[in-house]
């Protein structure tokens, strides 16, 4: 009896405490970062696309075609309607796309490392600016990168 008494008294005091929000602690509230990269802050090196390249060649332009433009039901890599399909997204959304589902007759035959240097040949290829530091081949740390299709204005 006195177990169910004192189970009582703790959700009374629960639903109290979530009521109330003056009894609560105020958690602080995390706030989105305001330097987010992204595509246009050089997040591959040339040396990482070159390498990327023939690992295209071989293994994504016979669907894609030589110029990623696509053919058919394949959509392409490069120009307007790529870059507006992954606009808004994080570059972390497009490995995973490629790492789970490229090349279609086999997507697991490559290393992680080696979609991240085709993924640097894709971007290249879309004339987004090198930079010092090779492309990640870590989904969570290509999710921190966004993904725009315009150049963002600097403030």
């Amino acid at each position: 009896m006195t177990m169910r008494v004192g189970a009582a008294a703790i959700l009374v005091a629960v639903a109290i405490g979530a009521s109330c929000p003056t009894l609560r602690a105020q958690a602080p509230q995390a706030e989105p970062p305001s330097d987010t990269r992204s595509v246009w802050d050089g997040v591959y090196t040339d040396d990482q696309a070159q390498r990327g390249e023939p690992l295209y060649r071989a293994n994504c332009a016979s669907c894609h075609g030589d110029t990623l433009k696509g053919a058919g039901e394949t959509p392409p890599l490069s120009g307007g309607p790529f870059l507006a399909n992954w606009n808004g997204l994080t570059l972390g959304d497009l490995f995973e796309r490629i790492r789970r589902t490229m090349p279609q007759d086999k997507p697991g035959r490559l290393s992680r490392q080696s979609k991240a240097d085709i993924l640097a040949y894709v971007l290249k290829a879309n004339k987004f600016p090198t930079g010092k530091t090779e492309l990640e081949h870590q989904t969570e740390f290509l999710n921190e990168i966004r993904f725009a299709a315009t150049k963002p204005d600097k403030k």
